[in-house]
């Protein structure tokens, strides 16, 4: 048995009720042999036993009050997960589907995205099971200012720096950030995805799915190749969704399709980004009642809606497929149906969206498979980047923060190309973003003792 096998070993035995966890801890490791086979150094200082390990977990409740005067307990949590290079740095979740399990998975990939960012960023993650869907704004104000009383104690600019995530988007950073502000009596980066006036970045919104764009258009421009033409099918309809299908829009391709929670809908004349971002902004207003992609039919009559699930949009024909949702919504039935009809690309812009069998047949069919900590890092690239300008109160144009976007993802790029070969693993960009994340973290934990 391996160092890295026993050490996945030890996961599942220590782990047994957190299958995401276990997953991403497999999905990373079982990589890394090549490498821990160059450093033996690396099992000597019992360096996987610490890097599967969080520094600090953190769980409290959070009681808040709602409109009719009751009572609500919902439970909070942050992982800080490892700071070897940075910070930690990660998003904050507010959503039923939260546990300890899921936020350790979303860390412990966290800390390889931001490490193959360049930027000096650790990895985190956090959040709570309380659901913002059908709350009052008044009531996600009240729960977010409970949420900050508690994590306040915890988090700083040089300490450890949340974002949003699924659920939390600016209107709950921005509560979390007044409530800090107000608890800690100073003006500080503590946060990002903030508002455009209080030291927000411009591009942050479009940040993950353009990113996830312009690592795709930097693969098929080394192979000669562009979006030209290209069709492409999108699961999700949220944030990332949106401007991953604006920017490739853009640059050639046509989107025909894109998904939601309830259904999904086919465009042949290609997606209107517009439509979708007015459906996700009623979804975001506090009254999302009978608001879904279904409402896309009412601008595009020609475009078909199909009320079943989204997974339907990986039937469609395309060059190219990019999961932009949740994790584990690419199984391996989809992942045939794409390769039955010629996708070549599968790029993803959510956490973990591929399950591992899918992962293992697209790529053993020859399509090039791009992992979400990879291809989906443009979001906290961007937010590395607005606490840059939060540190010498500055702001960049739009213009700036988008050219620094495009050069950090086509270094991934090449960072998880250039891993793969030197490994002799081409073309598997899995292993190439995994070895690549790994090296710079587990360097720097060598150099800093056992700590």
């Amino acid at each position: 048995m391996t160092y890295a096998e026993r050490i996945i070993e030890q996961v599942k035995e220590k782990n047994a009720n957190e299958p995401e966890f276990i997953q991403a801890v497999t999905e990373v490791l079982e990589t890394l042999d090549p490498v821990l086979e160059k450093h033996p150094e690396y099992e000597e200082a019992g360096l996987l036993e610490r890097l599967v390990e969080p520094e600090r977990v953190i769980q409290f409740r959070v009681p808040w009050v709602d409109d009719q005067g009751k009572v609500q307990v919902n439970r909070g949590f942050r992982v800080e997960y490892n700071s070897a290079i940075g910070p930690y740095k990660g998003g904050l979740r507010f959503n039923p589907t939260v546990y300890l399990g899921m936020l350790k998975f979303l860390g412990f990939e966290q800390v390889f995205k931001n490490s193959l960012t360049t930027l000096p960023m650790g990895g985190g993650k956090g959040g709570s099971d309380f659901d913002p869907k059908g709350k009052s704004n008044n009531e996600i104000m009240h729960f977010c200012q409970s949420f900050m009383t508690e994590l306040s104690r915890h988090i700083g600019p040089d300490t450890d720096v949340p974002a949003g995530d699924l659920g939390v988007g600016g209107r709950e950073i921005g509560y979390m950030f007044g409530q800090y502000k107000r608890l800690r009596n100073e003006f500080t980066g503590v946060l990002t995805g903030k508002g455009l006036p209080f030291g927000g970045s411009l591009a942050r919104t479009e940040a993950t799915g353009y990113g996830l764009v312009y690592f795709t258009d930097e693969y098929l421009r080394c192979h000669d190749d562009s979006f030209e033409g290209k069709t492409v099918v999108v699961h999700g309809s949220g944030n990332v969704a949106i401007y991953a299908i604006q920017k490739a829009t853009q640059l050639g391709g046509k989107v025909v399709a894109c998904s939601d929670t309830k259904g999904w809908v086919y465009d042949a004349e290609g997606i209107d980004y517009k439509i979708l971002e007015n459906i996700y902004a009623a979804k975001r207003s506090g009254h999302d009642k009978g608001v879904s992609l279904a409402m896309y039919t009412d601008e595009r009559p020609n475009a078909e809606y199909h009320a079943e699930d989204g997974r339907g949009v990986w039937g469609v024909p395309c060059d190219i497929a990019l999961p932009c949702a949740r994790e584990n919504t690419l199984h391996l039935e989809d992942a045939q149906k794409l390769v039955a009809n010629g996708c070549k690309i599968v790029g993803e812009g959510a956490n973990m969206p591929t399950t591992p069998d899918a992962t293992t047949y697209l790529m053993e069919n020859g399509v090039a498979f791009f992992p979400g900590k990879a291809a989906n890092a443009g979001g906290v690239a961007t937010s590395g980047l607005e606490m840059s300008q939060n540190s010498e109160r500055l702001s960049w144009t739009f213009e700036e923060v988008d050219s620094k976007l495009q050069g950090i993802m086509k270094n991934i790029y090449h960072a998880a190309d250039d891993a793969a070969r030197e490994y002799g693993l081409e073309g598997n960009y899995v292993a190439g973003a995994n070895i690549a994340g790994f090296l710079k973290v587990a360097n720097a934990m060598m150099a800093q003792g056992i700590v």
